[in-house]
């Protein structure tokens, strides 16, 4: 039988980039038809993923071919446009070159009697890029590396447009999602959707898009997620496929500039420690710096605190409060950069703060350790409202801290959260533990989403 080529074509980000190289892995061990050629587009300057991508290159994973795009010129938009409105502007004008790529994989393919191109598979931010795989005859997939909530906004924000096109406003009454069980308050909806700046645009036009793509896959399992996916299958939408937790456990393996980090968790008493990570753009600003420290000195309680700052502030310890590091020594440490996923995997952690990215509810799940909320940006507060509100999966701090904002969170609250967290007869954390348990069997054979990747594999094949 022929072999199958699947074209990915991943927003350019560390996050994205390794989640949708753990998910091709998992079609290929699915099926060994397979073929996965992924079309790498040029950022900015990023030396995280720079590493990976050369690394990819060096020693690629079985079936998979890593394309490297033409770096374009970034688009010239005024310093004040969103974030959101500048992937968007990026994406717009890596459609020629992706195109291209497109073009010859094709062409190479037509001539050849052992493999067939059978579909594109894009990053929700490329979803304007159906428009390439329809040129070429070829079904789209969308890649959700988020959950099925956000799946739920994506889809309720063009019927509303259709009938108030304008960006949505912080006195907006509660909205009633696909998806949620509760009506969603305005608050926690991400930044973008209030952005008059080009993020409410940049967003419409995305999730425009959803409805011609074929199917849409996302990071998530259906038991922790079954309302929101048993939403979507109403034939209303494209189908669904579930095929999460995508992770990469490879990130269990130790390297040298993990020793510090890990040596001092292995001194320490199983699940004693809370652990702070708030993401690769997670920093703070001095006022909350001392805050936080504050209160994990008065909670009584062992931390690893992975510590970024904002500039133009350089030097961590210069931010504590006098005499902090004296007072904690041996039962905290700090550092600049933790392996989070190891981290979460050892015994000695007892409790997460996180800035509730969906990858990291996902690793936390996956190892059994609650969460306090503590959202910075993205769609981290909807994510937030979704684990504590809908799921009661976490200890709720703030559902709706945003990372450009003056709020600081004080100590005493801190104290509070991480006391909340470490207890360890909560009923809170018996539902983490058992649910960590369900996300491991959805993966294994004859699990949901083990089964919806089968699903999802039949019917990309059957396709064309």
């Amino acid at each position: 039988m022929k072999k199958v080529e699947l074209i990915f074509v991943p927003t350019p980000g560390i996050g994205h980039l390794v989640s949708t190289v753990e998910f091709a892995k998992l079609l290929i061990d699915h099926n060994d038809r397979i073929r996965v050629t992924i079309l790498s587009m040029k950022w900015f300057p990023d030396a995280a993923l720079d590493a990976y991508t050369k690394s990819l290159t060096a020693l690629p994973p079985d079936g998979i071919q890593l394309i490297d795009l033409p770096r374009m010129d970034p688009p010239s938009l005024a310093p004040w446009k969103s974030a959101e409105s500048v992937i968007d502007a990026f994406i717009k004008c890596y459609i020629p070159p992706v195109r291209n790529a497109v073009r010859d994989i094709v062409s190479m393919k037509c001539s050849s009697d052992e493999t067939r191109v059978a579909g594109l598979v894009l990053d929700l931010f490329c979803s304007p890029m159906v428009d390439i795989a329809t040129d070429f005859d070829l079904p789209s997939y969308i890649f959700i590396t988020s959950n099925a909530a956000f799946l739920g906004l994506m889809f309720y924000l063009p019927t509303r447009h259709s009938l108030n096109s304008s960006e949505f406003q912080s006195s907006d009454p509660e909205h009633v999602i696909p998806g949620f069980v509760n009506p969603v308050p305005t608050y926690v909806l991400p930044s973008a959707v209030f952005s008059k700046d080009g993020g409410y645009a940049a967003y419409v036009k995305v999730a425009e898009r959803f409805k011609d793509a074929k199917g849409i896959i996302i990071n998530t399992f259906e038991e922790v997620e079954h309302y929101a996916l048993n939403c979507f299958s109403n034939g209303q939408n494209p189908p669904v496929y579930p095929v999460g937790p995508v992770i990469n456990l490879n990130g269990l393996s130790y390297s040298d500039s993990d020793d510090k980090v890990m040596k001092w968790l292995d001194d320490q008493p199983q699940s004693s420690v809370v652990f702070l990570c708030f993401g690769s753009m997670g920093s703070f600003k001095a006022p909350q710096v001392k805050e936080t420290a504050l209160g994990l000195e008065q909670s009584g309680f062992r931390f690893l605190w992975s510590l970024r700052v904002q500039p133009p502030q350089n030097d961590a310890s210069k931010m504590l409060p006098a005499g902090f590091l004296e007072r904690v020594q041996g039962r905290g440490m700090i550092c600049s950069w933790a392996p989070q996923l190891k981290v979460l995997a050892h015994k000695a952690i007892g409790g997460f703060i996180s800035h509730c990215g969906w990858n990291s509810i996902l690793e936390s799940l996956w190892f059994g350790v609650p969460i306090v909320t503590w959202p910075l940006y993205a769609e981290q507060q909807l994510n937030a409202y979704k684990m504590v509100k809908e799921l009661g999966l976490a200890v709720e701090m703030r559902l709706n801290y945003r990372k450009d904002s003056d709020e600081v969170v004080m100590a005493d609250e801190i104290e509070k959260v991480v006391g909340m967290v470490m207890d360890g007869r909560s009923e809170m954390r018996k539902k983490v533990k058992e649910m960590g348990e369900m996300a491991r069997k959805s993966v294994m054979e004859g699990g949901t989403s083990f089964n919806s990747i089968g699903k999802l594999i039949e019917d990309m094949i059957g396709n064309n």
